[in-house]
């Protein structure tokens, strides 16, 4: 079956292609990723870490249109990289911010949906990802089943990933064989 692909979405996966960017959201995280966001209610506020591309922000902001009343903001540290996301024809409601990702859940409030795709947030400072969650506020963490070509470190770092997540007191969360391997989190009130 042919399902349609959002137009913001094959622009961001054309600059990738482009680019020789390798990194992007997959589509199966990325159509889960806008099931999650066409959900959220009036005032939402959505941070995306590790925008790449933009190919997770064009999924996520393609869900949400024609909706204005909602805040995506999205974090990429390598400035080359943020400068090829720039180019994206964007919604008003999506920021996009060269910084590292760290420092933005340090200052940004509470998010309703997190989309930890970077390695600061992910990989490092997961805890202060999940501080981030507002009540009842969903993050989704892909790569979670592990790659051939991942050294003994990377393994070791995904299963510390997976066992914070799928044992935090402060989370529900649920382990989905799907694209790269996804955990999704509901933050407890």
């Amino acid at each position: 079956m042919d399902i349609p692909v959002p137009s913001l979405v094959r622009q961001a996966t054309a600059r990738a292609r482009r680019e020789g960017f390798s990194l992007s959201c997959d589509p199966a995280a990325g159509r889960l990723l806008a099931v999650l966001a066409a959900h959220l209610p009036a005032g939402a506020r959505v941070l995306e870490l590790g925008t790449g591309t933009g190919v997770g922000t064009a999924w996520i902001a393609s869900a949400l249109l024609p909706r204005a009343d909602v805040t995506v903001i999205t974090v990429e540290k390598d400035p080359g990289t943020a400068a090829l996301a720039a180019q994206g024809d964007w919604p008003g409601f999506v920021e996009l911010r060269c910084a590292d990702a760290l420092d933005v859940l340090g200052e940004a409030g509470r998010f309703d949906l997190i989309f930890a795709d970077a390695q600061g947030g992910k990989w490092e400072g997961l805890d202060r990802t999940i501080a981030a969650l507002a009540p009842h506020g969903m993050l989704i963490v892909d790569d979670m089943t592990a790659a051939p070509q991942w050294d003994t470190e990377q393994h070791a770092r995904q299963q510390q990933v997976r066992q914070a997540l799928l044992t935090s007191p402060l989370l529900t969360s649920v382990e989905l064989r799907h694209g790269s391997g996804v955990i999704l989190s509901t933050r407890h009130t």
